[in-house]
């Protein structure tokens, strides 16, 4: 089996549908009976005669979880089927898993036996047509332990016919990799789509086949809970400052003061260390007082001009992305600055993010950028880059933003109200947000979450849906408290909150999709 490219899912992405897929009332437990009954089916047309004997071997965790469900069904089926189980019931923490090992054991059925395992010399003599491999699924990135290898041996050493769920426990699901002992199937049934793994490895996997477990194709383009766990960016203890990030701000004007403190704002609470703006003198003497956490970089003249790049020179060199745009107005020679800035990001390899005014400037020499970069256009700013207007069908938006994305050779997150997000391959569409968020200032917020991923080294696609459902999330809790009553600094506090537990958008809002 050949999957194309769209049928291919890695491990984190799996792992971002299943939280994405319980945001939408699709439950974890709903998915793990889909695919016992799955795997239980696949069996069942393979070996017909309730005669044959199914020895399954069980992890404490969801893989294990598939197999108790598979296994009830083979039970109900009238097969007679044995459990060993890597551990001791007790010690299932997994919550999903838990519920159907005790819908398994109890109450006692006489085709079914149990056998907990705590030490491989407790491992019993095993005497099965198929046995099932249901002990690690595709979460392993490390050697495995004992008693867990041992069982691998052991299934490896058997004469049946050897079945695993979803992966070949010890393989990486990614890489393909073997670590340190993996089982070697005839068979691998992997659920929604191909692992990466499982296409690299074939003396492992054995033949593939892939199941549903009825997660529709629309809902991989919904931005969710999900996406927030896949830049979670974890802290070491021995980590220093710097080490999460140090995000150049280019922005703000005689008028406009606000927008860069809001980003460098945003910025901060989504985790990087450090915040720098880059601002006429004046504007950036405002933005030190009212925001002691920033560092700011004071530039000659009322506007940003060519004559005052040379400061930020230094803090090109050391900036581990850019942010060009809040509130820097369009003065000719601002539009000039910032594309002599994009330029030297460029050539520096930086990532990049435009917004605002950034979004305008570049608009005069529009062309392929050369870094890894993120474009966060409304409507009208659209319109501006690329000479068309938007229609107003959903599914119009969605072709018309990846089209632009590709040609711009960029990641386009189009604002509105459903946010569309595309890198002109993959898209997302974002239903987080509500209209009290018209209000000034929300814009730079998101830009500033963004950028402060893209600080961190997250990938450019990754950090603008996620930034864009943490935005809107965070504008839901103040709705929620407020009403359509609030300002820009008020998603500020909201913004750790979503990020710590993205799942909690759900107890303020919920829509239909």
């Amino acid at each position: 089996m050949n999957p194309s490219e769209q049928d291919v899912i890695t491990s984190r992405e799996m792992k971002a549908l299943e939280f994405n897929a319980e945001y939408c009332g699709l439950s974890r437990l709903q998915l793990m009976e889909n695919a016992g009954n799955a795997l239980a089916s696949e069996i069942i047309t393979r070996f017909p005669s309730r005669k044959t004997k199914v020895v399954f071997f069980c992890g404490l965790g969801g893989n294990g979880g598939d197999g108790f469900v598979a296994a009830r069904h083979l039970l109900s089926s009238g097969y007679s089927v044995r459990v060993v189980l890597g551990g001791q019931a007790a010690q299932i923490t997994h919550r999903e898993a838990k519920t159907n090992f005790y819908t398994l054991a109890f109450p006692p059925h006489q085709k079914l036996s149990i056998a907990e395992i705590l030490d491989s010399t407790e491992i019993p003599l095993v005497d099965g047509d198929v046995v099932v491999d249901a002990l690690i699924g595709v979460g392993l990135k490390s050697a495995v332990r004992p008693p867990i290898r041992q069982l691998i041996r052991e299934i490896n050493g058997l004469q049946s016919f050897r079945v695993s769920v979803d992966i070949p426990s010890g393989l990486n699901a990614d890489t393909g990799e073997a670590l340190n002992e993996a089982v070697r199937a005839n068979l691998t049934v992997t659920f929604h789509k191909a692992k990466p793994g499982l296409l690299i490895n074939e003396r492992h996997v054995g033949e593939l086949t892939i199941k549903p477990i009825g997660l529709p194709w629309t809902l991989e383009q919904l931005a969710g809970p999900g996406d927030v766990f896949l830049v979670e960016n974890p802290r070491p203890p021995e980590s220093h400052k710097g080490d999460f990030g140090r995000l150049l701000i280019v922005g703000g004007s005689e008028i406009y003061a606000g927008a860069p403190i809001l980003a460098a704002s945003a910025a901060l609470r989504a985790g990087v260390d450090l915040t720098y703006v880059a601002a006429p003198e004046k504007t950036a003497h405002v933005i030190s007082s009212l925001n002691p956490n920033v560092i700011t970089i004071k530039l000659k003249g009322a506007n940003l001009a060519p004559k005052g790049l040379e400061k930020i020179t230094e803090y090109l060199h050391s900036a581990t992305a850019v942010l060009l745009g809040p509130g820097l107005g369009i003065e000719d020679e601002t539009k000039a600055a910032v594309n002599q800035i994009i330029a030297s990001v460029e050539k520096l390899g930086t990532p990049m993010l435009l917004d605002a005014d950034g979004i305008k400037a570049f608009a005069d020499v529009p062309r392929r950028l050369d870094v890894p970069s993120v474009v966060t256009p409304h409507g009208g700013e659209y319109q501006i880059l690329t000479g068309k207007t938007l229609p107003s069908a959903l599914d119009e938006k969605v072709e018309r933003v990846k089209k632009a994305a590709s040609r711009f050779n960029t990641v386009m997150l189009l604002k509105g109200n459903v946010d569309v997000i595309s890198d002109g391959t993959r898209v997302k569409q974002n239903y987080s947000g509500n209209p009290g968020m018209t209000v000034g200032g929300t814009g730079d917020i998101l830009s500033g979450v963004i950028g402060g991923f893209l600080a961190q080294g997250i990938d450019p696609f990754d950090a603008a849906v996620a930034g864009a459902f943490i935005n809107g999330a965070a504008g839901d809790f103040v709705e929620h408290e407020k009403g359509h009553h609030l300002v820009a600094t008020d998603l500020l506090e909201q913004i750790p909150r979503v990020i710590q537990d993205p799942m909690s958008h759900l107890k303020v809002k919920r829509r239909e999709r």
